[in-house]
């Protein structure tokens, strides 16, 4: 599928073979999100608009350019045209270090709400139940660790739908290097679950997020959970592998639905998906809001060689709602973040690459990164470094993404 933004006509010099285009930016758009956002800066001296920079740097980034150098650079290539749909009105674009300043200084949680309501708006009470998946799933930024080996990189915890492709929201996570991973996703995962609205949607996670805090704050704000359950929850884990694996020959469940499915590729063939569902838990565990228990079996072969992978899970929704083909579903869907989101981020636009470091820059940055992705989902772009490289010589098309 193929953007529909519009165009209209204006002249504006590109490569030889760009049409004439006319852009004009809707109150709707990116741009006017980026004008709801406190600018940090005093007024005195202040020649560019915090909106007019942020837009610069998510065209920039649409346009295969992707350090703040490099966005520096590309605003000074533009036509002074295209610059004034980005808010520069006399054609002039800010100093690298201009840029560094201004993301440093920008409190990325007001970044976060704008981008959030631009992206997420709030689901409505004809919403399906169940109806859509947000993985959830924190990320490290790895450049840092040459400027600061004793805090650690920089790390963020964000909800991404798995279908869309688009994220939903991202938290950052303040560590001082002494302070493990897990527990500082944990630390944020509520702020970061206040911030969405949860109706039609389940939230899934690895184990890390198997608590009955967060099942119960997700279920309190009328959404579901679907986690996998580990040693992390002792208890749990027991209770639902002896129900699907009984260490002696027991009746069959009273309950039991299963569903399959086979894939071939990337290396593996025979790729089987065996997932099992079942209430016989309900009643008998204590676990907050919790409807299914499921038992997932994973087969396939590799290098001529067999694998074998089990996995247990819990889910808030309950059989009429999603049955085990859906459960299944929503499982597989989770890793939509480490293959849609974390690894474009990585691979395409050079994130764990990146030198920025200076007060809030990593985080504005990733959050910029964010948007960027988002917009080509939306739009039905699927190949993101295809159309970066695209962009890169028809900018106006990477602007129209941002002022449509």
């Amino acid at each position: 599928m193929q953007s529909t933004v519009p165009y209209t006509v204006r002249a504006i010099p590109l490569c030889a073979t760009s049409p004439p285009v006319r852009l004009a930016v809707q109150p709707g758009s990116l741009v006017a999100a980026f004008g709801t956002i406190p600018d940090p800066r005093s007024r005195q001296g202040r020649r560019f608009s915090l909106q007019a920079i942020l837009a610069l740097a998510v065209a920039a980034i649409l346009s295969n350019h992707l350090s703040v150098l490099a966005i520096a650079e590309w605003g000074g290539r533009q036509s002074p045209d295209l610059l004034r749909e980005l808010g520069f009105r006399d054609g002039v674009t800010p100093h690298q270090s201009t840029i560094h300043r201004v993301l440093a200084k920008l409190d990325p949680g007001s970044l976060s709400v704008a981008l959030e309501r631009h992206f997420a708006p709030s689901t409505t009470t004809e919403c399906k139940r169940g109806g859509q998946g947000v993985a959830v799933d924190g990320k490290a930024q790895r450049g840092r660790l040459a400027f600061d080996p004793q805090d650690g990189p920089v790390h963020a915890l964000s909800a991404f739908l798995q279908e869309q492709g688009i994220v939903l929201a991202q938290e950052p996570i303040e560590t001082n290097g002494q302070i493990e991973k897990a527990e500082a996703e944990l630390t944020v995962a509520p702020q970061l679950i206040k911030r969405i609205g949860w109706q039609g949607r389940v939230m899934t996670g690895d184990a890390l997020f198997c608590q009955r805090n967060v099942c119960q704050q997700v279920t309190d704000a009328r959404g579901d959970y679907l986690f996998i359950v580990k040693e992390n929850q002792p208890t749990l884990l027991d209770d639902i592998r002896t129900l699907f694996d009984p260490p002696i020959t027991c009746p069959p469940l009273d309950d039991q639905r299963e569903t399959q499915t086979v894939d071939n590729g990337h290396g593996r063939h025979h790729d089987t998906r065996r997932l099992i569902a079942s209430t016989d838990l309900v009643g008998y565990s204590n676990w907050p809001c919790l409807a299914q228990v499921f038992r997932y079996e994973r087969t396939w072969e590799e290098h001529g060689k067999s694998k074998q992978g089990v996995q247990y899970g819990i889910t808030s929704l309950p059989p009429d709602i999603a049955d085990a083909g859906r459960l299944l579903a929503l499982k597989r869907g989770h890793w939509q973040i480490e293959n849609g989101l974390h690894y474009v981020k990585d691979v395409t636009l050079g994130e764990d690459r990146s030198l920025v470091h200076l007060g809030n820059g990593p985080s504005v940055l990733s959050m910029l990164r964010d948007a960027s992705i988002s917009l080509l989902r939306r739009a039905g772009l699927r190949t993101i470094a295809q159309h970066l490289r695209l962009h890169s010589c028809h900018p106006e098309q990477a602007v129209a993404l941002l002022i449509a």
